[in-house]
């Protein structure tokens, strides 16, 4: 493991390496990409105004070039799954989170993806009539709940542009599902849930010495 990383390949690199690794605070100490990138790439702000994040700017290639999973996974927050242990992650997280109930509104949610392939959030909401005052809270958790159950997936994010043609803002997450995205295969392992509960807590414990059970079934619940 080669740290501190200084570029988006680097950390596509680590995560494939790892297996799991969310964005931000874990809970475990040292076990974040903010906590592994150079100082240089963690958030900084200017004295004459803006910001810099190079971290946040390369989830995007991450996922696209690197071949990661991403998503709020691990306690509701995001973070970066390797597609070698996605079929593992999936098969024991569906097992232990009810699927969407016939007419609910995480039902209309995953319909509307599957009938437009993917959208960003925003339009999403919309298009799920999340219009009114107070509901892009409501409606972020509704998402948030269905990444959690492994039904939807980050497949990119998307950034306004200003009139000279460059992106700026914090970029909306373009949303799918992960059996249009990748296939329905591979949201299959061929083992019990059980056992890919298992795996992945020998993995966790393998990389993160530190960590103690329960900080490890946090992250797997």
């Amino acid at each position: 493991m080669q740290l501190p990383v200084y570029n988006s390949a680097g950390l596509a690199e680590l995560v494939n390496e790892l297996g799991f690794l969310p964005l931000l605070d874990s809970g475990i100490a040292g076990f974040s990409a903010e906590e592994m990138v150079d100082d240089d790439c963690r958030y900084v702000t200017f004295p004459e105004g803006g910001w810099d994040w190079p971290l946040w700017k390369w989830k995007g290639s991450v996922i696209t070039e690197g071949g990661c999973v991403y998503g709020k996974f691990f306690a509701g927050k995001a973070g970066f799954i390797s597609r070698e242990w996605w079929p593992d992650f999936c098969n024991y997280r569906r097992s232990t989170h009810s699927e969407p109930q016939e007419g609910s509104i995480e039902q209309a949610i995953l319909l509307t993806l599957q009938e437009q392939g993917s959208m960003i959030t925003r339009e999403l909401r919309a298009a799920c009539g999340f219009t009114g005052p107070k509901m892009r809270s409501r409606f972020d958790a509704f998402v948030t709940r269905l990444q959690m159950d492994c039904c939807i997936v980050t497949e990119d994010f998307v950034y306004p542009h200003d009139r000279h043609g460059k992106e700026y803002g914090w970029g909306w997450s373009l949303l799918t599902t992960p059996e249009q995205l990748y296939g329905a295969a591979f949201c299959h392992a061929d083992r019990t849930p059980d056992e890919s509960y298992s795996r992945m807590t020998a993995q966790l414990k393998a990389i993160c010495p530190q960590a103690t059970e329960k900080q490890i079934q946090r992250l797997l619940k």
